[in-house]
């Protein structure tokens, strides 16, 4: 039997024989049905049009992302350790291909991702790399589509999956909204993974939303919060969920300065 995917979202559901009625994740108001109705794909569907493309973001962080692209469009990282690989958000997409060169550079020991609308094929992957954890937060249980034994639900505000790599739940887009802090990044800076729980913008400063698509913002107090639980973590890039979408260097400068920026933009009327 099929496994479906949305093609609106990229969300896996379990194996059966007809799709389901609808996306629970798409009819939720941080996304969307698409206006022409709900679709749906399979990976065997996708392989016939698709493939994974592979870029290099700095030495230890390699970006996997679909091409064209699909869904929401996001791209996955996999960072490599001398304790172990993590694969940091995930995709819907996976071929023998991708398999091979992942499985090539170590495999992976654990699987991370910052919120629902990243889990996409998460149980796919997480069975051609033999049985890596998915880390999710408990916080968003729900939000899971496709049950996995191999999904450990972890509560709290952080959790050190491998030495220098430590999920952060920050809240803010989803109550579990996690990012990733990689203390051997960029040379010993430390580097942020952040999904879109912190958004990077194409002026290489910041943003926060509860609903991107649908342009539903966070109020100031939450993303006040958001920065002072990043504030002990020392990092310069941040690692955005696209390819274009990374901060290079400055990135807790740029923090402060997109908080200030949207606490100011929420809080009052804009400047003239």
């Amino acid at each position: 039997m099929p496994a479906f995917i949305c093609t609106t979202c990229g969300t896996q559901y379990p194996h059966a024989e007809t799709p389901p009625a609808a996306c629970a994740i798409c009819q939720e108001e941080r996304q969307y049905v698409n206006p022409l109705g709900q679709a749906w794909t399979t990976l065997p569907a996708l392989a016939r049009t698709h493939r994974n493309a592979f870029g290099e973001e700095e030495p230890g962080l390699l970006g996997i992302g679909t091409v064209p692209g699909f869904a929401i469009g996001q791209r996955a990282l996999l960072l490599t350790t001398p304790a172990g690989n993590v694969l940091w958000d995930c995709i819907s997409f996976l071929d023998a291909a991708t398999v091979r060169i992942v499985a090539a550079l170590g495999g992976v020991a654990a699987i991370a991702i910052s919120h629902p609308h990243y889990y996409a094929a998460m149980a796919e992957w997480r069975r051609a790399f033999g049985d890596p954890p998915i880390l999710l937060h408990a916080a968003d249980r729900r939000w899971v589509m496709h049950p996995d034994p191999a999904i450990r639900f972890w509560d709290g505000e952080t959790l050190e999956v491998l030495p220098g790599v430590t999920l952060l739940r920050l809240g803010g887009h989803f109550a579990g909204g996690t990012v990733l802090h990689w203390a051997a990044g960029a040379a010993g800076a430390g580097a942020l993974l952040s999904g879109d729980i912190v958004q990077v913008g194409p002026d290489k400063l910041v943003s926060f939303m509860r609903s991107y698509p649908d342009l539903i913002p966070l109020d100031a107090g939450t993303v006040q919060a958001i920065a002072a639980k990043l504030e002990p973590w020392p990092f310069e890039p941040i690692y955005g969920a696209w390819w274009e979408r990374v901060i290079r260097s400055g990135g807790k400068a740029a923090l402060a300065r997109s908080v200030r920026r949207y606490v100011a933009a929420v809080s009052g009327p804009p400047p003239d």
